[in-house]
């Protein structure tokens, strides 16, 4: 996978921006984790939502994926519904069919 399947074209600009910013984050691990997760919930987030979500993209990408893959503690400030949504979106108790 090469990047976002979604298109932006009925999305609003802030959330057009934090598409593209999910999928261009540097670590392409980070990249298939945020990008796959904006790709499905960005039209569905709340302004709410949206503001923890930038806040997210705003933190380096080895501490992303260290708090998803639980190698690092979430910060306090972190553990928002937002982030336990992109974690519940990646949970798998089963071996994926790629």
């Amino acid at each position: 996978m090469s990047g976002s399947q979604t298109s932006s074209a009925d999305l609003d600009a802030r959330r057009r921006r934090i598409l593209f910013r999910s999928w261009h984050r540097g670590m392409r691990e980070t990249d298939l984790v945020m990008g796959r997760f904006a790709d499905a919930q960005i039209a569905r987030l709340s302004e709410a939502e949206l503001a923890d979500y930038e806040a997210l993209l705003e933190v380096p990408d080895p501490d992303i994926f260290g708090w998803l893959t639980g190698a690092l503690d979430l910060p306090k400030a972190f553990d928002t519904p937002v982030f336990r949504k992109l974690k519940r979106f990646h949970a798998h108790d089963r071996p994926l069919d790629l």
